[in-house]
């Protein structure tokens, strides 16, 4: 009788002591969830992704664009990276049109040493562009993402 209580015993105190491995995982998941959320609460300041080693581009929304290039008058580049056929319907003022698809192959069109500003109509060919760009070599590429988001801040676009 003595051995069933002692093996009871050891079995209540194995199942009462946690797992230290585990302990660790659940933190470093916390930890992981926490930069996230605070990585995603300001998309203004989030980098685009870039290929190891190279400088991102920066997210800028189109109230930060105005404040830091237009109302400054601060030289920079503007691309519309959409279609011609999108460009000619309506496009932000100032606006040069190099599609994503040729980007690559018109990079002699698009100056060094100048910021670089990019959009499209909903953010994703921008992202696709600012990352040719920098994996090109160019520094100062901001995304400003899509004309939904230039619309939506109350800003108009040119024919």
């Amino acid at each position: 009788m003595t051995k069933k209580r002692s093996k009871s015993t050891k079995a209540r105190q194995s199942k009462q002591q946690f797992n230290p491995l585990i302990i660790v995982g659940v933190v470093v998941a916390l930890v992981v969830v926490i930069v996230g959320a605070i990585a995603l609460s300001n998309p203004a300041q989030t980098p685009v992704a870039s290929q190891a080693g190279a400088p991102a581009s920066q997210l800028i929304s189109p109230v930060a664009y105005n404040q830091e290039f237009v109302t400054s008058d601060t030289a920079h580049v503007l691309i519309d990276v959409r279609t011609p056929e999108e460009f000619a319907s309506g496009h932000i003022h100032g606006a040069i049109n190099i599609p994503v698809e040729v980007i690559g192959s018109r990079l002699s069109e698009v100056p060094q040493g100048e910021p670089i500003v990019l959009y499209c109509r909903s953010g994703n060919r921008s992202a696709q562009a600012a990352s040719i760009l920098v994996s090109a070599g160019y520094t100062g590429v901001y995304d400003l993402g899509g004309i939904i988001d230039w619309q939506a801040a109350g800003y108009s676009l040119e024919s």
